[in-house]
């Protein structure tokens, strides 16, 4: 069973989109803090590469992981991925944009240094509630302020679930300031 936060555990009772589902089950997943790295997140950019997802320029878990994440988890969900994934901004171009952030969209953020993408599992009146890679280092969910966002992206469905909804949450939990 997947360990997920008590706050989250609602997620486990209904139907998920594909990114959630395949996002939830590598929660907990962190990088080696220095030197070294997690075999299991090289191992992410091993598979996207032998599928015929270019990931370049990735040999160690100290270079920032989201995108890496994001590209993966789409990549197991049957989701197209973007060109040079491990760019954050790159994702802003995914999917189709949603008029209104839903459970399994892609969202996109700006930070000193660079971006963030992650996912979205919901919100509360001042941040979104992120499922993500390289989030203290590891696969977690945080929340990261709205006013960061930069884009909301919705992946392609033949079929859209019924969860892929707006949720409001709690705001419990610490404020993500930067996800590097």
């Amino acid at each position: 069973m997947i360990d997920v936060p008590q706050t989250y555990r609602w997620l486990l009772a209904i139907t998920l989109p594909r990114t959630i589902e395949c996002a939830l089950a590598l929660l907990g997943v962190q990088e080696v803090v220095g030197k070294g790295s997690n075999r299991t997140i090289i191992g992410w950019r091993d598979e996207l590469n032998a599928a015929g997802v270019p990931i370049t320029g990735y040999a160690d878990d100290d270079i920032p992981w989201c995108g890496l994440f994001a590209a993966i988890v789409c990549h197991r969900a049957g989701k197209p991925v973007v060109k040079a994934p491990l760019w954050a901004r790159n994702w802003a171009s995914f999917g189709s944009k949603a008029d209104k952030a839903s459970l399994g969209d892609v969202l996109v953020f700006v930070r000193n240094g660079g971006g963030h993408v992650g996912f979205y599992v919901g919100e509360d009146a001042t941040c979104y509630h992120v499922l993500g890679g390289n989030q203290s280092n590891r696969v977690s969910i945080t929340r990261i302020e709205k006013a960061r966002c930069i884009a909301a992206r919705r992946p392609p469905y033949t079929n859209q679930p019924a969860s892929v909804l707006p949720f409001r949450l709690a705001a419990t939990g610490t404020v993500s300031s930067n996800e590097a």
